[in-house]
């Protein structure tokens, strides 16, 4: 069953196509890979399906329901969550500071509401802030929970960054290159996580990375752009063996005679 559907989505910029009539599926409890060539259009497919970008045309549904007229927030609530590429965190916060910012959205009663709305603020703080312990520990960032983020290395940031989109129990997590500027044993964990998320908390991930490696060992299907068009998906079998996607990367080989 499908969680995800994009359907002949088409975005321009002006004269410029950014994507091009694209169609794919993400099912329920699977990691799918978006991978591409460097402007092939990877992260405006995030943008549209997160609500920063309005598709030009073409359709994008969660869970069966169409989607394009929501607002990012209104799409979080329905249990999708996104961590960017470049980290955007509260530097000078704390890692429990930032996780618990990042959980702000599922707040429904104020902490500063007074009268009888007191207690029941107070017993949603302490719920909000048990879910948030639970990402610090999922990411073994339990030595680091109040220390500034600025301070830290830039693989735990990235890794803060991702707790971020956590704390927000999504069904669907968006990964955008989660493991860019990382050192093997940074991209080793992370790896770790991305299977943790989908093995021991049953999320789908939609991850876009550029080392294959990863991307062919952990993906249950990929889609491939090129130029903001598809022009492979299938297994990780079917894509290593796809012509398009050979000369995507590779490029086409001139015959010596």
């Amino acid at each position: 069953m499908p969680i995800l559907e994009v359907e002949n989505v088409s975005l321009k910029f002006g004269g410029v196509k950014a994507l091009n009539d694209v169609t794919y599926h993400v099912n329920k409890g699977e990691i799918f890979s978006l991978i591409g060539p460097n402007g092939a259009g990877k992260t405006s497919m995030l943008n549209c399906i997160s609500g920063l970008y309005k598709p030009s045309s073409g359709s994008i549904k969660f869970k069966g329901k169409d989607i394009l007229g929501m607002k990012p927030y209104n799409r979080t609530s329905l249990g999708i969550a996104r961590a960017f590429q470049n980290i955007a965190l509260f530097e000078h916060m704390s890692v429990l500071d930032n996780l618990k910012l990042g959980r702000h959205v599922k707040m429904k009663t104020g902490l500063l509401s007074g009268g009888i709305y007191w207690r029941s603020a107070e017993k949603e703080e302490v719920h909000h802030r048990r879910s948030v312990e639970e990402v610090i520990e999922f990411l073994e960032m339990q030595d680091y929970r109040n220390t500034p983020v600025g301070t830290l290395p830039y693989g735990l940031q990235k890794r803060v960054e991702v707790g971020r989109a956590l704390a927000l129990e999504p069904e669907l997590i968006l990964l955008d290159e989660p493991m860019a500027g990382m050192n093997n044993a940074e991209k080793e964990d992370m790896a770790r996580f991305i299977l943790d998320m989908h093995e021991l908390k049953g999320m789908t991930v939609f991850l876009i990375e550029h080392d294959m490696g990863v991307i062919m060992d952990l993906s249950d299907h990929i889609a491939v752009l090129d130029f903001g068009e598809r022009i492979g998906f299938g297994t990780s079998k079917e894509i290593q063996k796809n012509p398009n996607v050979i000369r995507a990367y590779l490029g086409e080989q001139e015959e010596v005679s």
